[in-house]
């Protein structure tokens, strides 16, 4: 059950938090991006190319270290960043109101959800996103190059304001993820959204009141320090002039199509499946104790 709760809330956080769209007036569905960690090594950036299955004639764009601690060294330490460029993604347009799909392999930080939600607040919109690495990594890279693939692309700049505010709502969540878990601090910036939409705030105030009143709701305690982020965060994303009607009407479409996915035949053998596992181990370990 909880692994049907987890896929449910990632494929809930894909699509939260919309700012108005930026064109991709040189991109159409069907084109595919990669970005590659730079300080891959040649048979670790293959290794990656096979594995995303990248045509040849694929544009590839690198990702530098000192890219990710650009956007990402605001909001947290160093060491976290690391020294190294590794995370790489995969990134296929799809058609117009399909959405963001995000699949990830050896991210050990950086969520699906967390990617797509940064995503979108950057302006990133309907794609299939694959984000990978050799090995285990944070994945901090992934985002970075996301955006740069994009803004080539389209051949447009997003600007830098947005790109912080995307990476801020990143780390932010995280944090909130390692205290709190992903399902409750995914269900909680969701929340703070749909509740702006309902109710606009005008104040710094009334903005804390808001995501106070939000968190109770939810049984979270955030600490002064915490509130205080989250405050600060959304008064960004109000200056970015967020259309929050869009932003409400984008969560009720996905929660349509999340209980369409639960609904279907195969969604619902997987759950059974798991579940008879679980408890053949459970009956497993009743048995050594008997």
């Amino acid at each position: 059950m909880r692994a049907r709760i987890k896929k449910s809330v990632m494929l809930l956080f894909v699509l939260t938090l919309l700012l108005p769209a930026l064109v991709l007036a040189d991109a159409a569905p069907g084109d595919v991006i990669v970005t590659l960690g730079e300080d891959l090594s040649e048979q670790q950036k293959q290794q990656i190319l096979n594995e995303m299955d990248v045509p040849e004639n694929v544009e590839v764009i690198y990702v530098t270290n000192e890219e990710e601690h650009q956007y990402l060294g605001n909001y947290i330490s160093r060491s976290q960043i690391g020294s190294n460029a590794l995370s790489s993604s995969k990134i296929t347009l799809t058609e117009p109101g399909s959405g963001i799909n995000v699949e990830t392999n050896h991210i050990t930080w950086v969520s699906e959800g967390m990617y797509a939600n940064a995503m979108i607040t950057a302006g990133v919109e309907d794609a299939d996103v694959y984000v990978t690495a050799p090995f285990n990594v944070s994945g901090t890279a992934g985002l970075t190059g996301i955006i740069k693939a994009y803004e080539i692309a389209a051949n447009i700049e997003i600007p830098e304001e947005q790109k912080q505010v995307a990476n801020e709502e990143l780390v932010r969540t995280g944090e909130l993820a390692d205290k709190i878990g992903v399902e409750q601090a995914t269900e909680l910036m969701n929340e703070i959204k749909e509740e702006i939409a309902n109710n606009p705030v005008e104040t710094e105030e009334d903005l804390r009141d808001l995501i106070r009143r939000v968190a109770e709701r939810l049984g979270i305690t955030l600490t002064d320090e915490e509130l205080n982020g989250l405050v600060s965060l959304f008064m960004r994303m109000q200056n970015l002039n967020i259309d929050w009607n869009q932003v409400q009407d984008q969560i009720s479409q996905v929660r349509d199509n999340l209980d369409e996915f639960l609904n279907r035949e195969d969604t619902q053998s997987f759950i059974q499946s798991f579940l008879d596992l679980i408890n053949q181990i459970i009956d497993s370990i009743r048995g050594l104790f008997n």
